[in-house]
């Protein structure tokens, strides 16, 4: 089995590759080696040698939940696409099996799937990340989720692959049973029929509530996760943190509970407005909020 400065030396892996800069929140450091998956092939060849390497492995999508320290991480960051990033449709009965490689976006599988005819996707087209992430943490919105589609997926542990039905994948409210060092490589889903004209309706309203209750810019969309009672954003504002800022982070005035980053900001900002956050919550409400997006590098905030 190679190693991995063998994988430097073949050009399958960069190294010293600015990834904070890919997030949506556009701040953060670097990782020591980045690949770009693009075939089955390759997957095959390299994820047993990265998850056995020993040094620790990110996987990386779009990033639109995902804060990096600054500085230069020891860590190698993989990211999915080409045939990782396509999408199958198979009749069965009167649904759907949805067949969808990890790397593709969420928006773009909605759009597809309500052209299609295709229902039960239609939360999708407001969420920005791809569906490797999605499956990790049960991404949802609308009233919807992951766990309300998904079949089973393809990932990668510990060198190994193997396809988990839902079951294994045990899906609760934003999270799974998957580590993060686990590599989603595709996704399987089960869906019905549906009209094309209500669901390409849905997907404009969607696309639109969106738009006037959420920011734009450069954020990680929530930030944290509602309390079972109440919402986190009206939490925060509760606390008088609303336009709350801390160098060139600020918490938006247009929802609470999304954090905003200016050209020139550092990850340290971001991560200390959302300590600020927390605990300024915790002391005025009581409610001990639960961080939503995935950090790393910060320690404590794995």
């Amino acid at each position: 089995m190679k190693s991995l400065d063998e994988l430097v030396a073949d050009g399958v892996l960069r190294q010293d590759v600015n990834i904070g800069s890919l997030t949506t929140y556009r701040v953060g450091g670097s990782a020591k080696y980045f690949v770009e998956i693009t075939t089955h092939e390759l997957a095959n060849e390299v994820i047993p040698i990265i998850q056995k390497s020993g040094v620790p492995l990110l996987v990386f999508g779009n990033g639109s939940n995902l804060l990096v320290a600054d500085g230069l991480h020891e860590v190698v960051a993989v990211h999915l696409s080409g045939e990782l990033a396509e999408l199958s449709i198979d009749k069965e009965g009167d649904g759907y099996l949805v067949r969808v490689g990890a790397g593709m976006d969420l928006p773009i599988v909605a759009r597809r799937l309500a052209s299609e005819g295709i229902a039960g996707f239609e939360w999708g087209v407001g969420v920005p990340g791809t569906f490797g992430g999605a499956v990790a943490m049960n991404a949802g919105g609308h009233g919807s989720d992951m766990a309300a589609a998904v079949s089973g997926a393809g990932v990668w542990r510990d060198g190994q692959y193997s396809q988990w039905d839902a079951q294994k994948l045990a899906f609760g409210y934003r999270h799974s049973a998957l580590r993060p060092t686990d590599v989603v490589t595709d996704v399987s889903l089960r869906l019905p029929a549906g009209s094309v004209e209500a669901l390409k309706v849905k997907l404009t309203d969607i696309v639109r509530w969106r738009r006037e209750h959420q920011p734009g810019g450069h954020n990680a969309g929530s930030v944290f996760r509602n309390p079972e009672a109440g919402s986190a954003g009206e939490l925060i504002e509760r606390a008088g943190l609303k336009g709350e800022r801390c160098g060139g982070a600020s918490v938006s005035l247009k929802h609470a509970n999304f954090i905003q980053v200016e050209e020139g900001a550092t990850a340290l900002d971001v991560s200390s407005l959302i300590g600020r956050i927390h605990d300024q919550v915790l002391e005025m409400t009581g409610v001990d909020l639960v961080i939503e997006n995935r950090f790393f590098g910060f320690g404590d905030f794995q």
